[in-house]
């Protein structure tokens, strides 16, 4: 049961993004993210600024193309929002080429494609140089509740466990001839929910009685307490520092 179930998400490599400690980096994804959403409108400038440096990460990053694409998927239904929304935005209406739109929902379209790509890219950047494990340190470095690291560690490390176990079961009724072919399949796959639910509870458990009995005070042990040096912090919140500094100087600029 080590650590290597949910590896998936990660590449490996040697860039500057792989050796970041875990902690710092969370820190400046979430530095990032804060100063990309108190971007004012309509934060021409700002806002493309941090969609440069996104793409500069996923690039710095170092993952294939391929692999950054299917990551991008989770925008797509902000994509979609986006592009509906200056056709159902009510105010004052301007025309782009035969289509008349809603001014303030184009600007709001704007706002939303922009910051979500933005805080999109950099935490792709973020997940495919970062390891589950070391998230999950990172987390406990910061001193987040220890039940909360707990749970989000054994999430990750049975999650897969608990997948494979579903495909099982998939190929178990599929070899018996079930097909999921309409509403009457549905009393089976509630069925086969209720077994999986069971069976992850009943494990989960056996894990906690076999980890009580080896000890378990309820805390994962900190495996790493080195001191990073000031300018890693420097290198995490340059990110959220430009984008800031940017809107700040198009503010007071007379």
């Amino acid at each position: 049961m080590g650590g290597g179930h949910a590896h998936h998400l990660q590449i490996a490599g040697d860039t500057l993004l792989h050796r970041l400690p875990a902690h710092a980096k969370i820190v400046g994804l979430v530095t990032f993210a804060l100063a990309v959403v108190a971007t004012p409108a309509p934060g021409w400038v700002p806002l493309g600024t941090a969609l440069v440096i996104g793409v500069a990460l996923v690039v710095r990053s170092g993952a294939p193309g391929r692999h950054i694409g299917r990551r991008l998927l989770v925008e797509v239904p902000f994509l979609i929002f986006a592009v509906v929304l200056p056709f159902v935005a009510t105010g004052e209406r301007t025309s782009i080429g035969p289509v008349t739109v809603s001014a303030p929902g184009l600007m709001a379209s704007w706002l939303l494609v922009a910051k979500a790509t933005s805080a999109v890219l950099a935490a792709t950047a973020f997940s495919v140089t970062t390891t589950s494990r070391d998230i999950v340190a990172g987390l406990q470095r910061l001193r987040l509740p220890a039940t909360l690291v707990a749970i989000l560690s054994f999430m990750l490390r049975y999650l897969s466990v608990v997948g494979d176990e579903m495909t099982r079961m998939r190929i178990a009724r599929e070899s018996r001839g079930f097909r999921s072919r309409s509403v009457r399949s549905w009393g089976v796959l509630g069925r086969s929910l209720g077994s999986m639910f069971i069976r992850s509870f009943e494990r989960g458990d056996r894990v906690h009685v076999a980890m009580l009995s080896r000890g378990w005070t309820g805390r994962l042990p900190v495996l790493d307490e080195t001191p990073v040096a000031g300018r890693t912090w420097l290198q995490v919140l340059t990110p959220a520092a430009l984008v800031l500094c940017v809107a700040a100087f198009l503010a007071v600029r007379p």
